[in-house]
């Protein structure tokens, strides 16, 4: 009797230790000293500012732009200038005046077939797809940004689960060595925690290193160090989002108007169209000017001379490269194509998977939580009778697990779902 009243002692305080310790505040999980709480508007604010890729980038574009300047700058004239280095007669070095002999002449290149000008079109297209590959980049690094902030915030809120039910076992678990020998606790009980318990603190190392690759991604793309980010998510607005909110076919026009990749593709073609007309323009051979004085080479003293210097087209008129750039046309026309029936396939599978995550999530009951956190009173009514066993009250508490993790699966897929859309289209459906 004596025994037996013991052995319920003993389990009500294992218990109510395993419930107090899953009931306290949800804020001792692998947050760090250096944890610094931010909303999404914060983190890409610093990301705009300190990224060094597109700091890189930007300079890129600071580079084209040089190369139009460039462009623009016509060929320098050539002067030559030449005199003997020793005169027999008058046994001089380098003799210069009415006895001496010099030589001199200027010449200049004359771009024909408007040459000139293609080259600057040429290096001002080259410039606005420099710009465009910017907008691209910092497109796809907003994207991973916003996806690693909200993954991150659901990895956490699922690490709270663990933090929390692996604290409660470790105390059952002293409880249960205290106890080991006195006949109080079956061995095949104590066997069990010990397992469920390092099962949960390998399932949980798995978790904290995938938020640890998360989190150091994220400070590369804010460039924080040692700096540990808790995503301050606004929950109403995400559960506010709507896949209704724009037609299907406003979002196909908004990505063609907006999307850098597809006016990069666009580019291209004018590029090469710029590039081929630059081609066929070579085949047209230049015109060089040429002056000339020489003092006494020529039949007369001081003898000035004026000339034009022209290559003549016999063997190479430039076919080749102009077959070549006329090939370039049609494979970027294709690209192009290709580009933008990609465009269209991405838009209309992410609008089916965003459909389809947030109808199960809506789907859902709602009173399933509540009945959840309900049913967890009775399991510890039902092991205080001795109605149910140990393992039994363990299990329930994984199953606990398990549905947390899963809501906070759908939260994340559902948002990364409208992310992508924001992503394909241009749009934004996250603004209210």
């Amino acid at each position: 009797m004596i025994v037996m009243q013991t052995v319920k002692q003993f389990v009500l305080i294992t218990i109510c230790t395993f419930l107090t310790i899953m009931a306290k505040a949800q804020t001792d999980t692998i947050f760090r000293p250096d944890s610094l709480c931010l909303k999404i508007d914060s983190v890409e604010s610093l990301f705009l500012q300190k990224n060094l890729l597109l700091l890189a980038q930007r300079y890129n574009i600071d580079a084209q732009k040089a190369l139009v300047v460039q462009a623009k700058l016509f060929p320098n004239p050539t002067f030559s200038f030449g005199t003997p280095i020793y005169q027999t007669n008058t046994k001089q070095y380098f003799p210069i005046g009415e006895q001496g002999e010099i030589s001199a002449g200027l010449s200049q290149l004359i771009l024909l077939a408007n040459k000139h000008n293609d080259q600057i079109k040429i290096a001002r297209t080259n410039a606005v797809i420099t710009e465009y590959q910017f907008y691209d980049l910092l497109r796809t690094l907003k994207h991973t940004l916003r996806t690693d902030f909200f993954n991150v915030h659901y990895l956490l809120e699922s690490a709270k689960v663990y933090d929390k039910e692996i604290g409660a076992l470790k105390q059952v678990n002293d409880a249960f060595a205290k106890q080991n020998g006195k006949g109080y606790i079956s061995e095949k009980e104590v066997i069990r925690v010990k397992a469920q318990l390092y099962s949960l603190q390998s399932e949980y190392n798995d978790l904290k290193n995938q938020i640890n690759d998360l989190q150091s991604e994220l400070r590369l793309l804010v460039q924080t160090r040692n700096l540990f980010i808790i995503p301050d998510v606004d929950t109403a607005a995400l559960a506010a989002l709507n896949p209704a909110k724009y037609s299907l076919s406003m979002m196909i026009d908004s990505a063609c108007e907006s999307r850098p990749d597809l006016k990069i593709a666009k580019l291209n073609i004018d590029l090469s169209t710029q590039n081929y007309q630059l081609e066929k323009a070579k085949s047209v051979p230049d015109l060089t000017l040429q002056f000339g004085y020489d003092q006494q080479g020529g039949y007369v003293h001081n003898l000035a001379t004026v000339g034009l210097g022209v290559d003549l087209p016999l063997f190479n008129r430039n076919q080749g490269s102009i077959k070549s750039a006329k090939a370039l046309i049609n494979c970027n026309k294709v690209s192009f194509g290709a580009t933008k029936a990609n465009i269209e396939e991405q838009i209309n599978s992410a609008l089916q998977i965003a459909w389809s995550n947030d109808d199960l999530l809506k789907g859902r009951d709602l009173s399933f939580e509540k009945d959840f956190n309900r049913l967890l009173n009775e399991v510890f009514k039902n092991y205080e009778i001795r109605n149910i066993t140990l393992l039994d009250f363990l299990d329930f508490y994984d199953s606990y697990k398990q549905n947390t993790l899963q809501i906070n699966s759908i939260y994340f897929n559902r948002v990364r779902a409208f992310e992508d859309l924001d992503f394909y289209t241009g749009l934004d459906f996250f603004k209210q």
